[in-house]
C-alpha cells in the first residue's frame, strides 16, 4: 500500500506558524525589555535619592530650620580612646573609582529649640570659608553614599558661641551620623571659662577633630588633625623679602601675657636693648600696639616684619593668631608653651623653622637666640615663608592640608614621604632615581625617533644610529594615522634590532611614552631629520649621560629670560653660553622620566603639548628640572641642526608662529608647576683631545663637530 505524500499547502501552513510564533515571541520580550527598562529610568529619574546637587553657599541667612526638642536623644559623649584603626571605617573610601578620598558636607539647615532659640549663631566668615573651601576641593563629592568623611553643617569653629547641650542633640539627628564615624569637626577656639579645655566640648562621639588648641593630653595621635587659628590679620604682615632689615631682634606682641612671661621678659630687656616688649594700647584696637614702659605706639602687624624672632606664648588658650602673624611676616617663631601640639605636626618638622623655649627657662631666651648662627637664621626664615605659604596662607590651604594628610592615611602606598612635606623645592636635589653615580656602560641605550612621513630621512638616521657602538636597540615611533609605514623589508638592514610602531593619534607626547619595547635605562629621543650628528658625538653624549643619569643629557641648548616688557617668561633661542634647556630632538634621558611624563605631568601642560603640536620637549625640561633642581648638560659645541635633505616648509618648526608658542608654553607651565624650575648654568661636555693636534690614536673622539 503506498502512501501518499503530505500536501505542501499542510507543510507551508506549519513552518508558517513557527516562524509566526517566534516573531511573537521576539516582539513581547523586546517590548519586555524596553518597559522595564523605561520603568527603571523614571523611577531613578524620579528618586530623590538618586540625584545629587553640588551645595550652594547663597542664602545662608535664611536656612530651613529644624527644631530640636527635649526628648531627642543626645550625641555620644567624646571618645578619648579613638584611634584610626577602632573609630575610622575605612572601608567607607573607595567607592569613587579612584585613589581619593570622597568629602561629603551635609545639607545647611539651622538647629533651634522649642523657643526658636538657635543652636549656634550665625554662620561665621572663617566656617564658610572652610565649607567653600571644601565644596571646591578635588575631594568633594555630593554623594553621601560614596562619601569617606562627613562635614557636619553646623559652625563649630568657636565654641563660646555654641550651646553644647542642644547642639550635641542636633548632631544625633544627622542622616548618617552612626556616633560620629568617620565625621570630621573644624574648631579653632575651644573650651570655656574656667577651665578653657583644649578640645571642643561637644558630644562628637568617634568624631576626629581638626582643632587648633590641642595639647599633648587631649591630641588623639594619628587620628585628630592640630590645625592654626586662623588670623585675618596674617595677610597684612605678609612680605615677600625675607632679607629686609630687621632693627629688633626679639619681640613679643602677644596681648595680655601670664605676668610670668611678663617679670622675665623685663628682667631681659633690663641687658638686651634689641628685645621689644609690646602690649595693647587701647580695648577692641588689635592693629594697634604700644611698648610696654614708654607706651611708644607701633602699627600692628606690621612691627613683625621689623624682628628676626617673634614669640609665642600660651594663652587662656593653646591656640594663638600671633602664629600665623610672625610666619607671614617671615620672623622665625619662637614657642614658649609646654605640651603644645604644633599645627599639623604629624607632618611638619617644626625645629627646622622654629625655635622652642621650655616655659621655665625663659631666662635662657636671648643666650640660646644669640647662639643662632646666621646662616641658620636664613635658613629658617626661608623654612618659615615655605611653611606659611604653602600650608598657612588661606583658609582653602589649611582646609586642603587637613583632608591631605587623611588622604595619606587612608592610601598609604600613594602618601607623602617627610621631604615632600618638609623640603623647599630649592632643597630637593637628590638623585630622583636611586642610581649608582655612574650608570653601567653594558646596557647601553636605545634610540627613540619620533616621524610621520620623511621616510628619506629616517632611513639616513637609522643607518647613522647603527653605527653608534653603544645603540642597542632603534624604535620608530610612526606618528602618521592617514599612511601605513614602509614594509619592514624596506627599511635598511642593519646588525641592531628595529621596531616599528605606530601611534593611535597624532601627538608629540607619544616621543615620551614608555614603551614596553625599550628595555634599556638610557632612552636617546631624536627627530627624524636630525642626521647630521656623528656616531662619534653620539657615543660621547652617552658617556656624558652615564655621568649624570638624572638629568637631560644632549646637543641642541636654549634658555628662558624674563621679558619685563611683557612682564613674562620668554623662550629665546640665541647662541649663547648660559642655557637652562636640551631640546629632546637629540637628547639622552633615563626612562624613569618618561614614566613620570605619561602619568605624572600637569595635565594642563601635557594637553596644550597635545593641542598645539609644541612644546614637548620644554615639558620634559619642566618636569625634569621640578624634581632635581639641577639644570641640563649640553654636549659638544655644535650648535647647527639643519637637514639639508628636508623642504622647510615639512618643518613643524617652520611656522612663524612656532617661536611665539614657545614662549607662551615657558610662560604657561611655569604657571602649572606653580614656579619657574629652569635652571640656568654655563657649561659644556666636550671630549678630552678633541681639539689638541694629537694623532688619532690617542683620541677617543675624533669626529666631533664644530659650532
Amino acid at each position: 500500500m503506498t502512501i501518499p505524500p503530505k500536501s505542501s499547502k499542510f507543510v507551508n501552513s506549519n513552518l508558517t506558524s513557527f516562524k509566526n510564533f517566534f516573531i511573537a515571541l521576539f516582539i513581547i520580550l523586546l517590548i519586555s525589555i524596553i518597559t522595564a527598562l523605561l520603568v527603571q529610568s523614571w523611577s531613578f529619574a524620579n528618586d530623590p535619592s538618586t540625584r545629587y546637587e553640588k551645595i550652594k553657599l547663597k542664602n545662608v541667612l535664611n536656612l530651613p530650620e529644624v527644631v530640636v526638642t527635649d526628648s531627642h536623644p543626645i550625641a555620644k559623649p567624646h571618645n578619648t580612646k579613638c584611634t584610626y584603626w577602632d573609630c575610622f571605617n575605612i572601608y567607607r573610601c573607595g567607592r569613587t573609582g579612584h585613589d581619593r578620598i570622597a568629602v561629603y558636607v551635609y545639607p545647611l539647615k539651622k538647629f533651634i529649640d522649642t523657643n526658636g532659640i538657635p543652636a549656634v549663631g550665625f554662620m561665621s566668615k572663617e566656617y564658610y570659608m572652610i565649607l567653600e573651601s571644601i565644596i571646591e576641593s578635588k575631594y568633594y563629592t555630593a554623594n553621601p553614599h560614596e562619601a569617606c568623611l562627613f562635614i557636619p553643617p553646623i559652625d563649630t569653629l568657636n565654641q563660646d558661641r555654641i550651646r553644647i547641650n542642644i547642639t550635641s542633640k542636633a548632631l544625633q539627628t544627622l542622616t548618617y551620623w552612626n556616633d560620629g564615624e568617620n565625621h570630621l569637626f573644624f574648631n579653632m577656639i575651644s573650651g570655656m571659662a574656667p577651665d578653657f579645655s583644649t578640645v571642643v566640648e561637644l558630644n562628637t562621639g568617634d568624631a576626629m577633630i581638626a582643632g587648633a588648641g590641642f595639647n599633648t593630653y587631649s591630641y588623639r595621635i594619628g587620628f585628630d588633625i592640630s590645625i592654626p587659628i586662623y588670623s585675618p590679620l596674617a595677610k597684612v604682615a605678609k612680605i615677600s623679602d625675607i632679607h629686609n632689615i630687621r632693627p629688633w631682634f626679639v619681640t613679643s606682641s602677644q596681648i595680655s601675657i601670664d605676668s610670668y612671661f611678663l617679670d622675665e621678659l623685663q628682667d631681659l630687656q633690663a641687658h638686651h636693648s634689641d628685645l621689644l616688649i609690646l602690649d595693647s594700647c587701647t580695648v577692641h584696637n588689635y592693629s594697634k600696639r604700644c611698648e610696654f614702659g614708654s607706651h611708644k605706639q607701633y602699627s600692628y602687624p606690621g612691627i613683625l616684619q621689623k624682628s628676626t624672632f617673634c614669640l609665642v606664648f600660651r594663652g587662656e588658650r593653646m591656640s594663638q593668631l600671633v602664629l600665623l602673624e610672625a610666619m607671614a611676616a617671615n620672623c622665625i617663631p619662637v614657642i614658649v608653651m609646654d605640651g603644645v601640639v604644633m599645627p599639623f605636626n604629624n607632618v611638619i618638622d617644626w625645629k627646622r623653622a622654629a625655635v622652642f623655649i621650655m616655659e621655665d627657662y625663659l631666662n635662657t631666651l636671648m643666650s640660646v637666640l644669640k647662639g643662632i648662627s646666621e646662616d641658620r637664621i636664613v635658613d629658617m626664615q626661608q623654612q618659615t615663608k615655605f611653611l606659611y605659604d604653602r600650608y598657612f596662607s588661606s583658609m582653602k590651604s589649611i582646609v586642603e592640608t587637613t583632608f591631605d594628610i587623611v588622604q595619606d592615611r587612608v592610601y598609604p602606598h600613594w602618601g607623602r614621604t617627610y621631604d615632600d612635606w618638609n623640603l623647599r623645592p630649592s632643597e630637593k636635589s637628590t638623585n630622583p632615581l636611586f642610581l649608582p653615580i655612574t650608570a653601567p656602560r653594558s646596557q647601553g641605550f636605545t634610540a627613540a625617533i619620533l616621524t610621520y612621513d620623511r621616510v628619506e630621512s629616517l632611513f639616513t638616521l637609522i643607518e647613522k644610529l647603527s653605527r653608534v657602538p653603544s645603540m642597542t636597540k632603534i624604535i620608530v615611533i610612526w606618528n602618521n594615522q592617514k599612511k601605513a609605514p614602509p614594509p619592514i623589508s624596506a627599511f635598511p638592514h642593519i646588525s641592531k634590532p628595529l621596531k616599528v610602531i605606530r601611534t593611535k593619534a597624532n601627538k608629540l607626547s607619544n616621543r615620551f611614552y614608555p614603551y614596553e619595547e625599550i628595555e634599556t635605562e638610557a632612552i636617546l629621543t631624536i627627530d627624524d631629520d636630525i642626521i647630521m650628528l656623528t656616531a662619534d658625538e653620539l657615543e660621547f653624549g652617552y658617556e656624558v649621560w652615564r655621568e649624570f643619569p638624572d638629568r637631560i643629557v644632549g646637543f641642541p641648548s636654549r634658555t628662558h629670560v624674563w621679558d619685563n616688557s611683557t612682564m613674562s617668561w620668554k623662550y629665546e633661542s640665541e647662541w649663547t653660553n648660559e642655557i637652562s634647556m636640551v631640546l629632546t630632538g637629540a637628547a639622552f634621558h633615563h626612562k624613569y622620566w618618561s614614566y613620570m611624563y605619561t602619568t605624572s605631568m600637569p595635565a594642563e601642560v601635557r594637553d596644550w603639548v597635545d593641542e598645539h603640536m609644541n612644546c614637548e620637549d620644554i615639558a620634559m625640561n619642566f618636569l625634569v628640572a621640578n624634581v632635581t633642581n639641577k639644570p641640563p648638560i649640553k654636549v659638544t659645541p655644535r650648535k647647527k641642526f639643519k637637514c639639508p635633505e628636508c623642504v622647510n616648509n615639512e618643518m613643524l618648526s617652520a611656522d612663524m608662529g612656532h617661536m611665539i608658542e614657545r614662549s607662551q608654553c615657558v610662560d604657561r607651565f611655569t604657571k602649572a608647576f606653580g614656579r619657574m624650575p629652569l635652571k640656568s648654568v654655563e657649561f659644556r661636555a666636550d671630549p678630552v683631545l678633541y681639539k689638541d693636534a694629537f694623532p688619532e690614536k690617542l683620541k677617543r673622539f675624533n669626529d666631533i663637530g664644530s659650532l
